[in-house]
């Protein structure tokens, strides 16, 4: 006795499948070059394009995108060279400072002129305040951001949008602080060269001063 037939159902391919096989035989579409036209891709402002469409577009994102990061690329590179030559320079005129207070004078010149900061100081540690700021913001040994009211004042004298704070190093207990009024000028993600560079300079000098 014949057994009644199974209906059939139609199974969908499995997209993965699909996708490898593709990924491994990349000159499928050289074989059946007609399947690029004759497929189309829905398209927010176009409706619907065809696969070489697709492709022709994806490659222009890629090149903007591509220019777009050449382009950051140089403008940090630009920006680094200025500031190494800033520093080189801004070294050798420290490295020439006779006393401790034409040292402060160069170091706060150069900086609010080049950058324009609002403030820059060399901070002895003495008090509870200060040793408070020591212990809370320069565990790492250096901090960038924002400070409160009383932590600016205590500092500065005065409010301040954000600033970038380092101990010179541990024997030392002198904090070097640099302020800006842009609160968005110093913080935690920035790169600190120019002030790991400094601080080392600085430490080197009041050591001999």
């Amino acid at each position: 006795m014949t057994e009644p037939l199974m209906p059939q159902t139609d199974v969908p391919f499995d997209e993965l499948i699909i996708r490898e096989y593709l990924l491994d035989n990349p000159d499928f579409f050289n074989r059946y070059p007609e399947l690029l036209l004759a497929m189309r891709l829905p398209h927010m402002e176009r409706g619907a394009i065809s696969l070489v469409e697709r492709r022709q577009e994806m490659l222009r994102q890629r090149v903007s995108q591509l220019e777009e990061e050449i382009t950051s690329l140089l403008t940090m590179a630009a920006r680094n060279e200025k500031i190494y030559q800033f520093n080189t320079e801004l070294s050798f005129q420290l490295l020439n400072c006779a006393d401790l207070v034409s040292l402060k004078e160069v170091l706060a010149d150069s900086l609010k002129l080049q950058f324009n900061f609002s403030h820059v100081r060399l901070i002895s540690v003495l008090d509870t305040d200060m040793k408070a700021i020591w212990d809370q913001r320069l565990h790492k040994g250096h901090y960038f951001g924002r400070l409160t009211q009383q932590e600016a004042k205590r500092l500065f004298g005065s409010e301040v949008g954000s600033v970038a704070l380092t101990k010179l190093s541990e024997d030392n207990p002198v904090i070097f602080a640099i302020a800006s009024q842009d609160a968005t000028h110093f913080h935690p993600d920035m790169d600190n060269m120019l002030l790991e560079q400094l601080r080392r300079l600085l430490a080197h000098m009041l050591a001999k001063l």
